[in-house]
């Protein structure tokens, strides 16, 4: 990663349009590298969690290029780059394992990371996730504590439980979740390490309990569609 990470660098210092073109070929090789990368990881992730067997770096990874036609920031490419090894690719709106290297100091999100679950649901599987955890809120709960070392995302977090469910549920807490996701940044240290690939799929298997119980709850909610 020690390529990739000085490269999203000078992008970082030189986002444009002028400088992304005249190395071009230097971000295919990191392209290359990170895919490369990313394809070690669903195989590594194939052998305890079958759901995403046969998934390519292709399924799962993401473009460089940013989307400005609403935003404020107009600098067009991304300073990270990241893979989400998830049942049926990225955008299959289920749990999975996310990648993602960062730029220094770039405040995309605050550093390198790695996440599992499910960020920003569709409101059929938010919901059908709240009522999995109101028939089954030990066992999530057992899930997120299996991960140890990663903390649930509170971000967007409602104020009160939702009307829906019972507001004196034991686990209530957790239905007011708008994100079901666990995340744990990591070093350039964690990055840099020969065992790179180890530690990321040890890290990763703390939470497959936790993507297996909300992947019940979304496969039945586009089951219901």
């Amino acid at each position: 990663m020690k390529n990739i990470i000085e490269f999203l660098s000078q992008l970082k210092e030189n986002n444009n349009r002028d400088w992304f073109t005249a190395n071009k070929a230097l971000y295919k090789d990191m392209e290359k590298e990170f895919n490369a990368f990313a394809e070690k990881l669903i195989e590594g992730i194939s052998k305890f969690d079958s759901s995403i067997k046969n998934l390519t770096a292709k399924d799962c990874t993401f473009r460089i290029y940013r989307d400005v036609r609403f935003s404020p920031n107009k600098e067009p490419y991304k300073t990270h780059m990241a893979a989400y090894i998830c049942p049926n690719g990225k955008k299959s709106g289920l749990a999975g394992y996310y990648f993602h290297v960062e730029a220094p100091e770039s405040n995309y999100i605050g550093g390198h990371l790695l996440a599992t679950g499910i960020h920003n649901p569709e409101p059929k599987v938010l919901q059908s996730i709240r009522e999995e955890i109101l028939d089954n809120g030990d066992a999530f709960i057992k899930a997120i504590k299996h991960a140890k070392g990663f903390e649930l995302d509170e971000s967007s977090k409602l104020k009160k439980v939702p009307k829906d469910f019972p507001q004196d549920y034991k686990h209530a807490e957790y239905l007011k979740l708008k994100n079901y996701s666990l995340m744990k940044f990591v070093s350039n240290d964690f990055l840099l390490s020969e065992n790179l690939l180890e530690n990321c799929l040890t890290e990763f298997k703390k939470n497959l309990e936790f993507n297996q119980i909300l992947n019940r709850a979304a496969n039945f909610a586009f089951e219901e569609i």
